[in-house]
């Protein structure tokens, strides 16, 4: 490993690795080389001397180097490196390429070799150009960061779960136990079953409390604010909010459906907000921890827990008194979210809630919970699509949002609509807004909770209208849209905050 000489960049990131400050986690990681490791920012380990530090954006470009993930730090349980800004045409690409390399439910449909064919499929590029935006920007193939993605969720549910090795394989991507094995050999040194013997939360000395998953955040967190907006639209028997517990950790529970199908998987999970440690607490049934690395992933948007908040903040800190820390509300699932935010169409935030328990109690399954409150599944988008008109309007659902849950239905079933982090923002929405009923407001709300967009914006949205100081009129959308240039690309995080205020107000 050639010695590599200091710039300001690494210079800043050492002063941030010798403080252990929690506001770089997962914004790089440094590479030892008198030990062959690689560790976050926070790791407890006495810090190592400047000359002996690389410094690397992702987990897989110091892999890439020949390190090994940190056993005490341990690399994979840090908040994703997502930057978004206004790229060229070429960076807007790749950003897309890794959401979608990021998402576990592709894992498995990128194999191998195939990775960059499946890739270029998928953005509507060649193959060529998809090897040269990776080795350009990153230095590393897709293969190379898909396979960094894939061991490090092995290693976390190795670390942190009892699952058979054999299920650990499949939940991670991989087609075989041996390709698994010989995967884990040649990267880390290691059989899977040495990682599972030698696993251990090394920073208090206990052992791992079985199927609790931490799940990093960088800090400033508003939890309030988050549990507060969940809270606020929880739906009876499938959602409990408890942002002020009497003891314990403020925090969440819900049932959920992951996949469609045969093949999907019912359970429910609950989070609690550690804030000391600046992490999210994660546990699940049983039912669910065959598809924990998707799981994972749902819930970290769900959270938001990948919001780099030093950058956002600073961003739109001109702009606001207040909102320090205050992320965006993702959604457990998003077709959920859609039909949500179709029933809440000029209507109480209450008055949303109570149709979509309706809705929930009538055509949701059954589910047995720990929790006698928790009872119900979401409806799956076949039930919706099948469902009357006279059925669905018993509910008190008017015709016009009648139609608009079922055309989402049956785009979501026949699989010509995808509500899922990752998802082209432009096309999805141009895709909703072509369904009877959604409108741009819809088809934007939808964009920042379920697609995680951080640039949408409800130009319709009246309320946003008057925080903006925009008279009502033909041309108030219009308006709006010219005066939010400035919260660009972080318009959704100005729409939380303007909706904040006002509720304050």
């Amino acid at each position: 490993m050639s010695e590599i000489t200091p710039t300001p960049v690494e210079d800043a990131r050492y002063l941030a690795l010798k403080a252990r400050d929690a506001r770089f986690d997962g914004s790089f990681f440094t590479g030892v080389t008198s030990t062959g490791i690689y560790c976050r920012p926070v790791c407890a380990v006495r810090t190592p001397r400047r000359e002996n530090c690389r410094f690397f954006d992702l987990a897989a470009q110091a892999e890439h180097a020949g390190f090994r993930p940190c056993l005490r730090c341990r690399p994979e349980l840090a908040p994703q490196a997502l930057v978004w800004s206004n790229q060229d045409a070429s960076g807007i690409l790749l950003q897309q390429a890794l959401r979608m390399l990021d998402a576990p439910e592709n894992w498995s449909d990128a194999e191998g070799g195939a990775v960059i064919d499946w890739l270029a499929g998928r953005l509507g590029v060649s193959d060529r150009h998809v090897r040269r935006i990776f080795s350009s920007a990153l230095g590393i193939s897709p293969l190379q960061y898909l396979q960094t993605r894939r061991l490090l969720a092995a290693k976390q549910l190795l670390t942190d779960t009892t699952l058979p090795i054999t299920q650990i394989a499949l939940a991670s991507g991989f087609r075989s136990v041996r390709g698994f094995n010989a995967a884990f050999q040649q990267h880390y040194s290691l059989k899977p079953s040495q990682l599972r013997r030698e696993g251990s939360d090394s920073a208090t000395g206990d052992a791992v409390q079985s199927h609790v998953i931490r799940l990093g955040w960088r800090p400033p967190y508003d939890v309030q604010a988050m549990l507060g907006f969940l809270g606020t639209r929880a739906i009876e028997s499938l959602e409990q909010v408890e942002s002020t517990p009497a003891k314990g950790l403020p925090g969440m529970r819900r049932t959920l459906r992951m996949g469609d199908g045969p093949k999907s998987a019912t359970g429910w999970f609950e989070v609690r907000f550690d804030t000391s440690a600046s992490r999210l607490l994660l546990v699940t049934s049983d039912s669910l921890l065959p598809v924990l690395p998707v799981l994972i992933a749902r819930i970290r948007a769900m959270f938001d827990l990948d919001a780099d908040l030093q950058v956002i903040d600073s961003a739109l800190a001109p702009f606001f008194q207040s909102g320090e820390g205050m992320r965006v509300p993702g959604a457990a699932d998003g077709f959920e979210l859609a039909v949500r935010a179709v029933l809440g169409q000029q209507i109480t935030v209450a008055a949303a809630r109570t149709i979509a328990q309706r809705l929930a109690h009538r055509f949701g399954e059954p589910i047995v919970t720990p929790w006698s409150e928790l009872s119900r599944l979401f409806p799956t988008a076949q039930a919706l699509a099948e469902a009357s008109g006279d059925d669905l309007g018993a509910l008190g659902i008017v015709r016009q949002r009648q139609q608009a849950i079922k055309a989402v239905a049956m785009a979501v079933a026949d699989g010509k609509l995808r509500l899922a982090p990752g998802e082209d923002p432009e096309v999805t929405m141009a895709t909703l807004r072509e369904l009877p009923g959604i409108g741009d407001w819809t088809a934007q709300y939808i964009a920042m909770r379920a697609l995680r967009w951080p640039d949408a914006f409800p130009a319709g949205d009246v309320a946003l209208q008057s925080a903006l100081g925009i008279a009502r009129g033909t041309s108030a959308a219009r308006d709006a849209l010219a005066a939010s240039q400035v919260w660009r690309p972080w318009r959704s995080y100005a729409v939380m905050r303007t909706w904040a205020g006002l509720a304050r107000s």
